[in-house]
């Protein structure tokens, strides 16, 4: 993951400025992938410091002069807080400076991030703050304004390709999840779970296979991104062969082929839209069961209309 960290040009600019000395005192890394922001906040930890010790030390959190809050599998509170201010009032072990990296900080409440405030605006000499977050919503307002800014966007198809190629080489469907992951790179490897399973139960699902089963099991599911990214390109590719441009497909199965000669091409340029609706509805805390059966039940008459037109 390094690599893919280490193309982007807010490492780039970060690992200047720290070779240089002019890292800012607070820094705030925008990721939208939070299962690899610590991971990415840790490369960057390293550009820091410098040297291949310190990067190996830190990949392990265990550099005694870079603190990463909070412990893993834990949540930020006020004793979190206490304890960051408190460990900032002692001196560097090694060196003279000493760096806390603060994950997941869209997750601290607003009591955290204002007990840390004052700390951000005047830490003491040799202290530096690396902060990660998703977004930048959930980050107050006076802690923005104190922080530079670094935001990454959303990985090229190509690089998360590339990415997956070099961390699952065994695996198949490389390319439909890397299509499918909106460019991020925890996406396409759940994408790539149980040798492509969501891609499987997307064909299922414009099939009409045991669709209310589908819908059933796509409720109890605690991650629903992965089987909405598929579905999201399996239409985009339904459509691509509906419309006679396959070449544009990531996936074609004998399945998809013959989906696509049932779907007129403006019923699936609908079924897209409707698709991202459902995904919203969903994250608002609509039923996921029956807001996938509706999703169904209205590509279904969007497909009636167009063969009506046809």
């Amino acid at each position: 993951m390094n690599l893919l960290f280490q193309e982007t040009t807010a490492y780039r600019l970060f690992a200047a400025e720290a070779r240089q000395g002019e890292t800012a005192h607070t820094t705030l890394v925008l990721f939208p992938d939070g299962e690899y922001l610590r991971a990415l906040l840790k490369t960057f930890a390293a550009a820091f410091f410098g040297g291949e010790r310190a990067a190996s030390l830190i990949a392990r959190e265990s550099f005694s002069d870079c603190h990463i809050y909070p412990a893993a599998g834990q949540k930020y509170s006020v004793d979190v807080a206490n304890d960051i201010v408190d460990e900032s009032a002692l001196r560097p072990v090694e060196g003279t400076k000493k760096l806390f990296v603060l994950d997941a900080f869209h997750t601290a409440m607003p009591i955290v991030q204002n007990k840390l405030l004052k700390l951000l605006e005047e830490p003491p000499e040799g202290v530096y703050f690396l902060i990660g977050a998703t977004s930048e919503h959930a980050v107050l307002p006076t802690v923005l304004s104190r922080a530079e800014k670094f935001s990454i966007e959303p990985f090229s198809e190509k690089q998360i390709e590339d990415a997956l190629r070099r961390n699952h080489v065994r695996d198949e469907g490389v390319r439909e999840a890397a299509a499918a992951s909106g460019g991020i790179y925890s996406s396409a490897e759940k994408l790539l779970l149980d040798g492509g399973a969501e891609f499987l139960d997307a064909e299922r699902f414009f099939a009409g296979r045991n669709i209310e089963a589908l819908c059933r099991d796509l409720g109890e599911k605690k991650d629903k991104g992965a089987f909405f990214a598929a579905l999201k390109l399996v239409a985009r590719d339904l459509m691509f062969l509906s419309a006679g441009q396959g070449a544009f497909c990531a996936r074609k199965t004998e399945e998809t082929r013959r989906l696509a000669g049932e779907y007129p091409c403006g019923a699936l340029i609908s079924a897209v839209g409707m698709i991202g609706e459902a995904e919203r509805d969903i994250k608002f805390n609509a039923n996921p069961a029956q807001a996938a059966l509706a999703l169904y039940v209205r590509i279904q008459k969007e497909k009636t209309k167009w063969q009506k037109l046809s």
